[in-house]
């Protein structure tokens, strides 16, 4: 019986391993066939795709692969209805690789399965994926959002063909869902070559070209107690309903935009299930709680346990709504929940990157080129077995690698993220090297790994993605490349100005602490000459010329729109990494404006006393410390607790806010721009016994700190952004030698955001400090504690 085991054991995997050697594939479409009863449209799409595909990839400057005395396997689409919904299924027979599909769906999934897998040389494919088992998507809804407006830093500029390509691309990894934009946004772009009732169509008919789910996303971003605004809205509607030939789901977000209670949300919608139900019998509506507050979510919660109306699709889980354990464990069993995840933003979102150095977020900003495949990948799997899936938020080009993580994990969860990469690369790049580039992807999302001036592994991304531009010259027109190469390039350009113009803060910094030898004015002015100086720049002309060359060709090619100025985008904050290029990576401005001020005062002492106060900010005497506590590098002090890995939406773990203000070219000092809300905790070692120390705070708000478990009283308490607070600690507190401070939670949940409590810096100042000296606070007293 061991000997039968172990035979069958070496049987099965002999048969494995030769169902997974290559196989050549003919590229002549003559040779690819349908073979259905009756063949419907999207069958006939599938077999067009699978030609013009591979006719795109066969070139003399592919894989250098031939197929030598190997026979050529003729390619066969076939009709299976008896396989699941979706599913297809790889089978390699004598003379032809056979691919089964439930559906014209179905089968343009399985074509993308062999193009994924395959190499490319000259009038050459080399199949690598073997047979398969039925291949079964994991989750219902894997869909992206292709919102034609404004807002978007590049959809606005595509035509039809455009759209077409790119659905067709997320198709063939797995995406069954597209949602458009169809009316938010009512400023005309410059750029939209068709009209907008006329894309909408166009896009509902592409995807009912390849059987693709369409859905549209409609805010109400009116009052819909205005009768007429609600009649002309409802009317908008029944007109896009009766012009679209696919319509799968009609998305209303509570919020995001729109402030309209549910009192006026429901009625309307209710409103909306004659005309849809008239053009779109099987199309259903979707709600999500978007800035409603608790009680109206539990009014909505309440509505759809007692009501339980047919019309009525789920509810979405997105930006500002109850995340999804919470929707989903309150929601009715008998309603599914959709994912509406962010996966384009990297600041200011739903899922912000982790701790990211604050020398990238006023750079590259909030929707920079974001590749994140493992932490995207994760986010994924860890909400989706409480969904039926997702439809993301996308406002651009920018998230491209992230939406094809989604859709591969959306079809396997289990599917490595490693593996997701070289399957984009040896699709998209088809040189045989798909490897290599997919590691370079993955080092682009490690250059925002932690404190950038100690990452160098930022030169080590460009040096490969340089390798790659020269290795590979016939990819130089692709806009997948060049966003992939702007990134190698805009990341070592932040690093190196960031270094290099440190530096001449530092050299600043030590002109001030003389100037009561060589006088204030002077101080100031020899200060702000070192401070334009561009002695020993090194590269950093030659990295930022590469970037301006790759935003112009990314505009060219995709209609990636990277600044206001020059690309007319929607706004600073949409995609505009090109315009803050040059943005001042050390206090630069903040120091101009200061100096002005500075020189106002009459007398020479009190200058003096300023500049010595400024070059000492962040760098207090001995046994003194400081933390800059919202930037990564600054804050070694700052406890860290819980991480993304079981808080991805980062609200118990705490990470720090870019803040966003005169429009991202904001003058204030560089630390007080990026802040951690309270509450978090700051651990302190090495105290001296016999010390005094005062505790000094700047931020905004409240802030309420307890030392070693001791509540603590100020000495002095601003409030306003920027404002001073300090409290004396006695030395009953730190006479052991080390400090905890933990910062009490405050009860803000009914103010906004932007308005809530936050802190930039702290000082743990020792009694005598010079910093101490300049600021004029007084002693701690023994009373202090309560």
């Amino acid at each position: 019986m061991r000997l039968l085991q172990i035979s069958c054991l070496l049987l099965l995997m002999a048969s494995w391993a030769v169902a997974q050697q290559p196989v050549y594939l003919s590229t002549s479409p003559a040779d690819h066939t349908l073979q259905a009863d009756e063949a419907t449209p999207v069958m006939k799409t599938a077999l067009r795709v699978l030609s013009e595909e591979i006719a795109k990839r066969i070139t003399s400057e592919g894989a250098g692969i031939t197929a030598g005395d190997n026979p050529i396997l003729k390619v066969s689409l076939k009709h299976e209805s008896i396989l699941p919904e979706e599913s297809y299924q790889i089978a390699l027979e004598e003379n032809s690789l056979v691919i089964s599909g439930h559906d014209g769906r179905a089968l343009i999934f399985g074509v993308g399965h062999v193009l994924r897998n395959s190499l490319y040389g000259k009038d050459t494919l080399q199949y690598r994926g073997g047979a398969t088992d039925i291949c079964t998507p994991a989750y219902p809804m894997r869909g992206h959002q292709l919102g034609y407006r404004y807002n978007a830093n590049s959809y606005d500029k595509w035509d039809d063909k455009q759209f077409d390509l790119h659905i067709r691309e997320l198709a063939l990894f797995g995406t069954n869902s597209i949602e458009n934009i169809p009316f938010q946004d009512s400023i005309p772009s410059p750029h939209m070559p068709l009209d907008r009732r006329t894309m909408n169509r166009r896009m509902s008919e592409i995807c009912a070209d390849y059987g693709l789910d369409y859905w549209v996303w409609t805010p109400a971003v009116f009052d819909l107690a205005d009768q007429e605004l609600r009649q002309a809205h409802l009317d908008e509607y029944k007109e896009l309903f009766k012009d679209c030939p696919e319509l799968t789901g009609v998305f209303f977000p509570g919020g995001d935009p729109g402030a309209n209670p549910p009192e006026l949300v429901l009625p309307f919608l209710y409103d909306l299930v004659e005309p849809l139900a008239e053009t779109h019998p099987k199309a259903k509506i979707w709600l999500s709680l978007q800035w409603f507050t608790v009680e109206q979510c539990e009014d909505l919660q309440r509505w759809i346990d007692r009501e339980q109306p047919e019309w009525f699709g789920g509810l979405v889980s997105g930006p500002g709504s109850p995340d999804v354990p919470e929707t989903r464990k309150r929601l009715n069993k008998a309603y599914p929940l959709r994912h509406y995840p962010d996966i384009t933003h990297t600041v200011r979102s739903q899922y912000p990157n982790p701790w990211w150095d604050h020398a990238f977020a006023v750079t590259l900003g909030r929707e920079a080129i974001n590749p994140m495949p493992h932490f995207y990948g994760f986010v994924h799997n860890f909400y989706a077995p409480m969904t039926v899936g997702f439809i993301t938020y996308s406002d651009g080009i920018n998230d491209d690698v992230n939406k094809i993580v989604w859709s591969r994990r959306g079809w396997d969860p289990e599917v490595r993220v490693q593996d997701i990469l070289e399957e984009y690369t040896s699709f998209f790049f088809p040189a045989g090297d798909e490897k290599l580039i997919a590691e370079g992807i993955s080092a682009l999302e490690r250059n925002w790994t932690g404190d950038l001036a100690s990452n160098g592994g930022v030169t080590a991304t460009l040096k490969l993605w340089q390798g790659l531009e020269d290795t590979y010259p016939q990819f130089a027109d692709d806009w997948r490349w060049q966003s992939l190469l702007v990134r190698a390039y805009y990341d070592a350009l932040v690093r190196d100005r960031m270094l290099f113009e440190r530096k001449l803060e530092d050299k600043a910094n030590a002109i001030l602490l003389q100037a009561e030898t060589i006088g204030a004015d002077a101080a100031m002015k020899q200060a702000l000459e070192v401070l334009a100086s561009t002695e020993g720049e090194g590269d950093i002309p030659f990295l930022r010329a590469k970037v301006v060359d790759f935003y112009a060709q990314l505009f060219e090619s995709i209609g990636l729109q990277s600044s206001v100025p020059i690309y007319k985008a929607r706004g600073f904050e949409r995609g505009c990494s090109l315009d803050f290029i040059d943005y001042p990576l050390n206090n630069k401005w903040w120091l101009e404006d200061q100096f002005e001020e500075i020189k106002e005062l009459k007398k020479e002492e009190d200058k003096v006393e300023r500049l010595v106060e400024i070059a000492l900010w962040e760098t207090p005497g001995p046994g003194s410390f400081y933390d800059a506590v919202g930037r990564v590098g600054q804050s070694a002090r700052v406890k860290r607790a819980e991480a993304w890995n079981t808080d991805p939406e980062m609200e118990r773990c705490g990470n720090p806010e870019a803040w966003w203000w005169e429009q991202g070219f904001s003058r204030r000092r560089l630390t007080h721009q990026s802040t951690l809300s309270i509450p978090f905790s700051m651990m302190y070692e090495g105290l001296e016994p016999d010390a005094e120390y005062i505790l000094r705070i700047i931020g905004a708000g409240e802030a309420y700190p307890r030392a070693n478990g001791f509540s603590v009283v100020p000495s002095t308490y601003e409030t306003e952004l920027g404002g001073i607070k300090e409290f004396p600690l006695p030395n009953a507190i730190t006479t052991g030698g080390s400090l905890t401070i933990d910062f009490d939670p405050l009860e803000e949940e009914h103010v906004n955001w932007r308005q809530q409590s936050r802190i930039a810096e702290v000082w743990l100042l020792k009694k005598g400090d010079p910093a101490d000296k300049i600021w004029h606070q007084p002693d701690g007293h023994d009373d202090y504690l309560e």
